[in-house]
């Protein structure tokens, strides 16, 4: 049925699920934000023959990897960029989140680096997430830098970005990905250290084989045709209330900019095994990171993505436009690294993956200046009818891993 049914973003007109983890064939891979315009067509995980996902069969590798000689790797390359003249040596961006505060908190006390962490500020810190990066410093010993753009202009692209694109975390993501390289290049570091490569979790499998990132991620030629919110930054100005000079946070390197300054962006995931849930407990036990006291709506979760209010809008509309919410991600990712089984993983997702989270909608709807009518109206126009059916109660996903969806 779902094959004459109009079908958006490019996704694939039939659903699939891995018959490993919990994730469907709609799970769309990351892109570069900063070209990201609402026609686009999504790149998604991909299936083998046998219906395994990519992340799963990624999983898999992961068990045959050489981690002892991963791991000698990383001790040369840190050897390589090491300096012993009290300036830092590698930039390390995160919130102080589990899988920051490990990447910062190993680099320096296992393998000897000084790491300057940076900061992207989230939209609106949780009270958690405030404490758990001021514990990043005081309990785990790390610097920081701080790098908070200006509100105004974040609030408007927020709702850009809501409204054109269903992707009210785009600005966040955006100055995430370009932060460590652009002050890397300012501030005369190298080597930039991320955590865990994206293909982990479904991008294409053969970014996993590379220990750097995509440099197509954080660097741009021309800045005033980048997009922000679903239109270039040359629309924003014209609009006569923002000047290029405004852009600059979100504004990335220059790609020739960047190689003349030697800087290279590292994942650790690729030296180290990563495992999230490992991440958590060594991040408690050596930075003071804290999980939330209750779990976090759309999920069963209490320790992933807790430091911003906005958060839980990420997952709802990406619920809303490819079918998959909080509780899928979490689970397909704990199911691979042997934290639960797929049965467990299942009944997870149909407890709490269409959980609607309400907790902080008022400050959601205030922070993006958007009435609660005007907010459906948004989600409804960007639900895709082969993967949603209207019924009189409200909406419902035509397919689902507990194979209960329904369809007309």
């Amino acid at each position: 049925m779902s094959d004459t049914l109009e079908t958006r973003y490019g996704l694939p007109a039939q659903v699939k699920f891995c018959t490993r983890c919990v994730i469907s064939n709609q799970r769309p891979s990351s892109v570069v934000e900063f070209k990201h315009a609402p026609t686009d067509r999504k790149p998604t995980i991909a299936f083998d023959e046998e219906g395994v996902c990519s992340a799963c069969r990624y999983a898999e590798l992961k068990e045959r990897i050489d981690w002892g000689a991963r791991e000698g790797a990383l001790r040369a390359l840190c050897d390589r960029y090491r300096r012993d003249d009290g300036r830092y040596d590698c930039i390390v961006p995160g919130s102080g989140g589990k899988d920051s505060a490990y990447t910062a908190h190993v680099l320096k006390y296992r393998y000897g680096m000084n790491p300057l962490t940076v900061t992207w500020a989230p939209h609106l810190y949780t009270d958690i997430g405030w404490r758990n990066f001021e514990s990043w410093m005081q309990v785990g010993g790390l610097d920081n830098l701080l790098y908070t753009p200006n509100g105004v202009l974040h609030r408007e692209l927020t709702r850009l970005a809501f409204h054109n694109l269903l992707h009210p975390f785009q600005p966040f993501i955006l100055g995430q990905r370009i932060i460590g390289p652009a002050l890397a290049a300012r501030l005369g570091v190298q080597l930039v250290f991320y955590g865990e490569n994206q293909a982990e979790y479904g991008n294409a499998a053969d970014e996993n084989a590379v220990p750097t990132m995509n440099d197509s991620f954080f660097s741009i030629d021309d800045p005033l045709r980048m997009k922000v919110g679903g239109v270039t930054v040359q629309e924003l100005i014209d609009g006569g209330r923002y000047r290029l000079a405004d852009f600059a946070p979100y504004v990335p390197p220059r790609l020739e900019d960047l190689h003349a300054r030697g800087v290279v962006v590292h994942y650790l995931g690729y030296y180290l095994r990563w495992d999230p849930q490992e991440c958590y407990y060594y991040a408690a036990e050596h930075t003071g990171f804290r999980a939330n006291e209750e779990r976090t709506e759309g999920s069963y979760s209490k320790y992933s993505s807790i430091d911003d209010r906005i958060d839980p809008f990420h997952y709802f509309t990406t619920l809303v436009k490819f079918g998959i919410g909080r509780a899928t991600y979490d689970a397909a990712q704990e199911i691979r690294n042997g934290k639960i089984t797929r049965e467990e993983g299942v009944a997870l997702v149909k407890r709490f993956d269409q959980e609607f989270p309400r907790r902080y909608f008022g400050d959601f709807l205030s922070y993006i200046d958007t009435g609660e009518e005007e907010f459906w109206q948004a989600i409804d126009r960007h639900r895709s009818p082969h993967l949603w059916a209207r019924r009189s109660g409200g909406w419902a996903l035509r397919h689902t891993v507990a194979e209960d969806g329904v369809d007309d």
